[in-house]
């Protein structure tokens, strides 16, 4: 009777410590730290370890990217990272649960010049590239606009013509699952243009996690 005990104390016990180091690997940090230099080309490993050992230890997390500039995390959470890569542009990731056992890697890089333009990415747990299709629908411009009745659809259409480019600005809750995704078009417009797109806008759409994909 003791010793099946003491088996059955063991078995948990290495069960137990397998499952704790699972459930770190999968981790935003190690996942980040871990991410292969070719998809991360301003960050060495060393970077991207440096900043979670900074902010951990509730240090300011900046570091001298490869081009000499200056890089900074601003978030760090379980499953959420973001990181200022430089003035102009940001890069964000979330861990996300597929199943029961399986996660999948969602990045956001978004660069402004001025008006701000976001890359959606998926990925495995070990940063393999999957099919953007089957997690997300990405919004096209007719989404982001209110189609004006008869009295408006003059001032309508001459404003729709100028914004002849979709730009995008996503954004994760570090919080949830949730993510933003924000019409940036009229901030490439000029001003007049802006303002008489401005009253057909509708407000940002919000994507949900779940069951595995991104629904609105």
């Amino acid at each position: 009777m003791k010793i099946n005990t003491l088996f059955i104390a063991i078995f948990f016990s290495v069960v137990g410590f397998f499952s704790l180091t699972s459930l770190q690997a999968q981790e935003a940090k190690t996942l980040f730290v871990n991410m292969p230099d070719s998809l991360s080309p301003l960050l060495t490993k060393v970077n991207r370890a440096d900043c979670v050992d900074f902010l951990e230890s509730k240090m300011k997390a900046q570091v001298e990217n490869r081009f000499g500039k200056k890089s900074e995390m601003t978030e760090l959470g379980k499953d959420f990272i973001r990181m200022q890569m430089s003035p102009q542009a940001t890069w964000q990731m979330k861990v996300l649960a597929l199943n029961d056992t399986t996660n999948v890697i969602c990045t956001v890089a978004t660069a402004c010049a001025p008006a701000c333009d976001s890359s959606i990415r998926f990925y495995t747990t070990d940063w393999k590239p999957l099919i953007e299709s089957p997690f997300i629908t990405l919004p096209v411009m007719a989404d982001f606009l209110n189609t004006p009745d008869s009295a408006g659809v003059y001032v309508f259409d001459e404003a729709r013509r100028s914004a002849d480019m979709l730009l995008m600005k996503a954004d994760f809750n570090k919080e949830n699952t949730e993510l933003t995704v924000t019409f940036t078009t009229p901030d490439y417009m000029s001003k007049e243009t802006a303002e008489k797109l401005k009253p057909f806008l509708r407000r940002p759409i919000v994507y949900r996690w779940k069951n595995g994909a991104f629904t609105r």
